[in-house]
Parts: structure tokens; C-alpha cells; sequence
């Protein structure tokens, strides 16, 4: 059987080896001159190959259908890719928030294991060769595919996989030409918007100065202020930018915010807003004791030298400005009142959520081919008989930490097979 991958990405890639293992004759078909361009920069160009959560935890950690995902990660589970790698010679590590990682710290290594099954395998690679259309004939029963049209000719097919990636970081060749082709051909494509992406404030002054500041082991909470309601909470990592908030937490609140009703026009009306805890391990009580504490170490002090030892440096001048002390104010002077104010803003810093960053700055595309319209236990269309999917083409999408990238082993392996 004559089986055409469309995309040379993670799950393209995984679709080839596992059709072709399966004895099939394999073309893949890739735009750009290599493989792998989008593996490359994940985990910033580390690759978080994948998590060692269960398999059931990975469906907890996909807010965007994951339940669709059953099927295909037990098909192909974390250790069945850890297990892939191995065989190609590569050692892996567990680092903190069970994620995985090659001892090598470089993705480049992960993608040389792919690429060398590949070459083993005899798969017949065409690069710089874009496809323009899938070719459909149509049948009385429905419709099934016969191949596709390239910029380099057209090529037939008794099967074809659609494995083009969303429509993030477009410079890797995830420009969403998928979308197009499964529209053309019946399928319906849930809108695609930014997911595991940078936030932007509102407060861009105050982000500015806090510019390059990360912030490790704090709680954030995103709010919607009008309804009082927690959206998202998360314990970990963050980072200032220019234009507002980074880091893992708020990748990961990103994914929950978009799909949050309404959205646009809560951020609009400055609805939205990040609530930091910057010590979250101390309550209130046990805070205010630390303080008092600091203190008593620096009681002759002006206010305004006092908090070198609870603060980043960054942070202690707005900090200072928001408790509204004066700054000349001796600290043995200070109030319990005022300290409680303190500690009221070390365990209350809020910004307001101005918008999500481009789509082209989002690690993971939220929405693509709908999922009712594809057969989960095999990532076969449901319209048109031969048409398969795999990665981040179909509307599914995860948190960080590995969990993307096991999405697309997993539903290539699964259309491979």
C-alpha cells in the first residue's frame, strides 16, 4: 500500500516510521529543506520529550479535547517513545514537574534519533516540496483520496496522513496550509487562536521595569474580577517582559484563558487579571513573623533599605511604592498595621490581562480539524475514506511539560498504523 505523510514534524515523522514498519511503501512529503524545525526549539532547544505522569494524567493535562486522546496514548504511551529513543542510542533524564529530557540537553539529538529510523527504514523523503492540494475522488458511497499536487508534480496514494503542525511559529513551516486542505475536502476547522502563549498587561511601565525577572516557586491565580471566579491556578515558574508575563504558569493559564467565555471582551474591559503569591509557602501569620524578624535586624534603618532580604531587587521600589510608607520612615517606627499591608502585597501582586501575544508566538495552536470529525481510535477521517491526522493539526492541545509533544507521537503512531 502507497501511504503519502504530508508534514516532517515530531508526529509526520512518527506516522512514516510506524507506516512504513507496518510494511507500506512511505513518501514523505516536507515544505521546508529539513526535518524537525519546530522539535528543534522545544524546551528551548532542550526538548521536553514527554512527561512520566500516567497516561490518564496526560488526558487531566489537556484542556483541549483530551479525553479524544484516549485511544492513541495507549496506543503509544510516554515509555514507548522513551523506549524509541533508546534503541537509537539515546539517554534520557527526569527533571522536576516529571519532565523528561535527553541527557544531552539538545533537541538536536532527539531529532537524529527520527531521522536515523528514517534512513533505516528506507523512507522516501522529498523536501522542499509543498503540497497544494489533496486529491479526492468521489465515490457513491462517499469520497476516498488518490494522492496529492505538489509544487514538484502530484504523487498517488492509497492513504495519506495530514501531519502540518497549526499555525505557530510559522518560520518552522507550521503556516496552517493543513487547514486549508481539510476544508477543501469536506472537514470543518474549529478557529484557531493562541494556546501555551505569553500574556500581555495592561501596567506595560510597571512589566518594563520588572523586565528579565523570574520569579521561581510562587502560586499564581488567574481571576475574572467581575464574577469573582478562580479560571486558572498553578504553582511554579513565571517571568516579566517587556510587554507583560512569560514562563511555564503562564503558558499554562494561557490554555485555560482562551477558552474561557467571553474572553475577549473581559480583557477588553480589564476583567481579567494575574494574582501572585510570592510566598506562598508562609501564611499571612508566618509572613508577618518573618517580617518582624527582618525587621529587628535593621530596626535603625530607613523603610526604604529594609527588604533586600524578602525581595528581588527588581521588585523592592514597587513594592515600596504600592505599601505607600514613607520611605524616610524608620523601620522600628513601623506600624502593625503597615506590615500587614506588607504582607498583604507579597501575598496579593496583581496585574491586570491586557491579551494573549500572536499566534505566531505560541508554542501550541488551539483549534484545527474538528475532532467529531475524525475517528479516535484510528485518526482516520470520518468523510473521506484513506485521509488520516496526526498532531497539532486536529483542535487538541495540552499544557507544558511534555504533554504536546506525546500528543504527537502518539496520533502518529496511531495514523501510521
Amino acid at each position: 500500500m502507497k501511504v503519502i505523510v504530508i508534514g516532517g514534524g515530531p508526529a509526520g515523522m512518527m506516522s512514516a516510521i510506524t507506516a512504513k514498519e507496518q510494511g507500506n511503501q512511505v513518501i514523505l512529503l516536507e515544505k521546508m529543506e529539513s526535518l524537525g524545525r519546530k522539535l528543534l526549539i522545544t524546551g528551548k532547544g532542550r526538548c521536553n520529550i514527554t512527561s512520566s505522569l500516567g497516561m490518564d494524567e496526560f488526558i487531566q493535562n489537556t484542556p483541549g479535547n483530551g479525553k479524544f486522546l484516549y485511544s492513541c496514548f495507549q496506543n503509544y504511551t510516554n515509555k514507548d517513545i522513551i523506549e524509541f529513543l533508546n534503541k537509537q542510542g539515546l539517554e534520557i533524564k527526569e527533571e522536576r514537574g516529571n519532565r523528561i529530557f535527553p541527557v544531552t540537553d539538545k533537541s538536536q539529538d532527539v531529532l537524529k534519533c527520527f531521522t536515523k529510523r528514517l534512513k533505516e527504514l528506507k523512507v522516501e523523503i522529498h523536501y522542499n516540496t509543498k503540497v497544494t492540494k489533496i486529491l479526492v475522488e468521489k465515490e457513491d458511497n462517499g469520497s476516498k483520496v488518490i494522492g496529492v499536487e505538489t509544487n514538484n508534480g502530484k504523487f498517488k496514494a492509497d492513504k495519506i496522513i495530514l501531519a502540518t503542525g497549526g499555525k505557530s511559529y510559522p518560520l518552522t513551516g507550521s503556516t496552517g496550509d493543513g487547514y486549508t486542505f481539510a476544508k477543501d475536502v469536506g472537514h470543518t476547522i474549529i478557529e484557531q487562536k493562541a494556546s501555551l502563549v505569553p500574556l500581555e498587561c495592561y501596567n506595560k511601565s510597571l512589566c518594563k521595569s520588572l523586565q528579565g525577572l523570574s520569579l521561581k516557586n510562587v502560586k499564581i491565580k488567574i481571576l475574572d474580577k467581575q464574577t469573582k471566579k478562580d479560571i486558572y491556578e498553578d504553582f511554579g515558574e513565571m517571568l516579566f517582559t517587556h510587554f507583560g508575563v512569560s514562563g511555564p504558569t503562564i503558558l499554562s493559564a494561557s490554555s485555560h484563558l482562551v477558552r474561557y467565555k467571553n474572553i475577549e471582551d473581559k480583557l477588553k474591559k480589564q476583567q481579567i487579571c494575574l494574582k501572585i503569591d510570592l510566598k506562598p509557602a508562609l501564611s499571612e501569620e508566618k509572613l508577618d513573623e518573618r517580617i518582624k524578624r527582618d525587621f529587628q535586624e535593621v530596626k535603625n534603618k530607613q523603610f526604604k533599605n529594609s527588604l533586600d532580604k524578602l525581595l528581588p531587587q527588581k521588585m523592592i521600589p514597587i513594592i515600596l511604592e504600592k505599601s505607600q510608607i514613607p520611605l524616610n520612615k524608620l523601620v522600628n517606627e513601623i506600624t502593625k498595621e503597615e506590615r500587614k499591608t506588607i504582607v498583604f502585597l507579597l501575598k496579593n501582586f496583581v496585574v491586570e490581562i491586557k491579551n494573549f501575544r500572536p499566534i505566531e508566538e505560541a508554542i501550541i495552536t488551539s483549534g484545527g480539524i474538528c475532532i467529531k470529525e475524525i475517528n479516535p481510535k484510528t485518526m482516520e477521517s470520518k468523510l473521506v475514506k484513506g485521509l488520516y491526522f496526526a498532531g497539532e493539526i486536529i483542535d487538541v492541545d495540552s499544557y507544558t511539560g511534555g504533554f504536546n509533544l506525546q500528543i504527537a507521537y502518539s496520533t502518529g503512531y496511531t495514523a501510521g498504523l
